[in-house]
């Protein structure tokens, strides 16, 4: 049995897995982000039937960012959900994410924020860390923020899309983007925050948010600690952020929702995954 195991949102020290070329071999899933799978895992698959599934670009600071999109094929505007990536892009559980949002009668789209860096979409396959996050890097918070902004300008315009009914998710690196997207845009009634970081930009501009956010924690993670959280609750409540609110399921590590890790937690899984339903409702996404 080899695994490689993802327990921090900054990635792993080497104390957390050891590799074997045989053991990246076997962790190769179609499509899936290879360094952070497991060998053992069963990926949750949702299947396209019903749905309108996508591959386009658009135009955003002078580029053509790619959009992978889902949605229900029945005539219609739809509540809309903004999901970013963890640090390996849109891979192969990003997209069943958005299909699974689809299926809820969401339109659900995922941009590529990594791929200037990465116009040949290699960071799925990539299992060396630094070559990862010297990708990752490259993506600053103003060009991300950009990307977002072009998003929502391009949803907006889409028949299809129920502008007043916006929220964002993310996972690891883009939960901290959810935090950000949130305190930058008043376009989102809401966003749902998985164990994204709690530090930098995202703490320092908590009196900024524009929409209420749920977080979504583990206890066991290794890269976002206690006392991470607890300052970013002290920086909401000092900022008047009432509507926002952090869940720390204890016995889940970091990554707990991806069902292609070894840290997948079905139980903090799901009820994570029920809870943001219930915020997104509760806010009229």
């Amino acid at each position: 049995m080899t695994r490689i195991h993802l327990t921090r949102a900054e990635g792993p020290e080497p104390q957390d897995f050891q590799l074997s070329r045989r053991g990246i071999a076997a962790l190769m899933f179609a499509g899936y982000a290879a360094y952070a799978a497991s060998a053992e895992a069963e990926p949750i698959h949702t299947d396209e039937a019903g749905l309108i599934v996508e591959q386009i670009t658009i135009p955003s600071a002078g580029a053509e960012l790619p959009l992978y999109v889902a949605r229900p094929a029945g005539a219609g505007r739809y509540p809309t959900v903004l999901v970013i990536n963890e640090i390996f892009g849109v891979h192969e559980w990003i997209r069943d994410v958005c299909r699974r949002l689809a299926h809820l009668g969401y339109v659900a789209v995922a941009p590529a924020f990594f791929f200037r860096a990465d116009r040949e979409g290699k960071l799925p396959g990539m299992t060396n860390f630094a070559d990862i996050i010297a990708i990752v890097n490259q993506a600053s918070d103003a060009q991300v923020m950009g990307d977002v902004h072009a998003t929502l300008q391009w949803l907006e315009a889409q028949p299809f899309v129920d502008k007043k009914r916006l929220a964002v998710t993310g996972f690891c690196w883009g939960g901290g983007k959810t935090w950000r997207s949130c305190e930058t845009f008043a376009d989102f009634k809401c966003g749902a925050a998985w164990y994204g970081p709690l530090k930098g930009d995202v703490i320092n501009h908590a009196a900024e948010l524009k929409a209420p956010v749920l977080g979504l924690y583990g206890g066991l993670d290794k890269g976002i600690t206690e006392a991470d959280v607890e300052a970013m609750r002290a920086a909401l409540k000092a900022g008047g952020k009432t509507g926002s609110e952090i869940i720390v399921f204890p016995k889940a590590e970091h990554g707990f929702l991806a069902d292609y890790r070894p840290s997948y937690n079905p139980e903090a899984g799901k009820d994570g995954w029920a809870r943001m339903l219930a915020f997104f409702r509760a806010h009229g996404v």
